[in-house]
């Protein structure tokens, strides 16, 4: 077991016009990797203070408070233990295997996630992964990541050598990838681009946001596939791979992917005023408790084999539930 070394702390000032929330959803919603259950842990051992006093889990943040909270901060483990956890292997050869990651799962350890990643679960199958024998254990194999809620496909490498001239592919955007997602409402075109930087949010750091003046320039293209009632399906290309990317521009277009908690995606665009519409898309958002998003297709040259591979993917019970009733 590790000792305990330091202590990370997270600092938020609430803003005007910021409706009241309990704070130990709000902490939940800004700390990355965290749960309510692991604030209301912290809030417990007095680890957060609200204008430097302590206060229970039910606390109501309101504009003008600020919030500090601590976290112990473990050492990073000498290494990273195998857990015998399903994967969905796609396609594997001896140098390279693509697995259809669940929603849920996080890519590899990090801080407050030491188990249950796709690394351990990669580590239980084959100790044949890229960077596993140089000395750093923690993202063997690992060449990309999508978010912990995101579902679909990633790539991971088997040697080094492979590793890095599939990494360059993802630098020249020169990999194939296509997600697809349910969005709210109906689209004006049905094809479509969406070009805009995309920066950190200066009100939260642990989220991004268009800027017209900072971060990093992004573009996305998209297609509708099906229409439903108040929203769409769509599949999306990323042209630039930034951190949140398809979230944040469907967002900023005003179709934020349907049941995203951080970028809009839970509250109720249309069918608000409307008792019955209300009451069914309430029961929609139970059954999406994430974002309706999948990495569904990746296409890739293979630095060995010297040719194309395409690998396509099924949609996850979740979103194929979804569909069938929002049809």
């Amino acid at each position: 077991m590790s000792k305990l070394i330091s202590e990370k702390i997270f600092r938020y000032e609430i803003t005007n016009g910021k409706k009241k929330e309990r704070i130990d959803t709000y902490l939940a919603n800004s700390i990355e990797n965290s749960t309510r259950s692991k604030i209301q842990k912290l809030i417990k051992a007095e680890l957060v203070t609200v204008n430097d006093k302590t206060v229970k889990s039910n606390y109501l943040v309101v504009p003008g408070d600020i919030i500090e909270v601590k976290i112990p901060v473990s050492p990073r483990p000498e290494h990273i233990d195998p857990e015998n956890i399903p994967l969905d292997i796609l396609y594997e050869d001896e140098y390279l295997l693509v697995v259809n990651k669940p929603p849920g799962m996080v890519a590899h350890p990090a801080l407050g996630n030491y188990s249950g990643t796709l690394v351990n679960a990669l580590l239980h199958y084959t100790k044949n992964l890229s960077e596993y024998n140089s000395g750093n254990p923690v993202r063997p194999g690992i060449i990309h990541r999508i978010d912990k809620e995101t579902s679909g496909l990633l790539l991971i490498a088997k040697d080094e050598n492979v590793h890095a001239k599939l990494a360059k592919q993802f630098a020249d955007h020169t990999i194939d990838r296509e997600y697809w997602a349910i969005c709210w409402g109906i689209f004006k075109n049905s094809t479509g681009e969406v070009i805009a930087n995309i920066a950190r949010s200066k009100r939260d750091r642990k989220i991004f946001s268009v800027s017209d003046t900072e971060g990093k320039h992004a573009h996305t293209y998209y297609e509708v596939i099906e229409e439903f009632e108040f929203a769409s399906l769509l599949k999306l290309k990323l042209k630039t791979g930034r951190t949140h990317q398809i979230r944040v521009h469907m967002s900023y277009i005003n179709h934020p992917i349907f049941g995203d908690p951080t970028y809009g995606g839970r509250v109720i665009v249309y069918g608000s005023n409307l008792p019955k519409m209300k009451s069914r898309i309430h029961n929609l958002l139970e059954l999406m408790p994430r974002q309706a998003l999948h990495a569904k297709t990746l296409g890739f040259f293979h630095p060995v084999k010297k040719e194309k591979v395409f690998i396509d993917s099924e949609l996850p019970f979740d979103m194929q539930t979804l569909i069938e009733k929002l049809r």
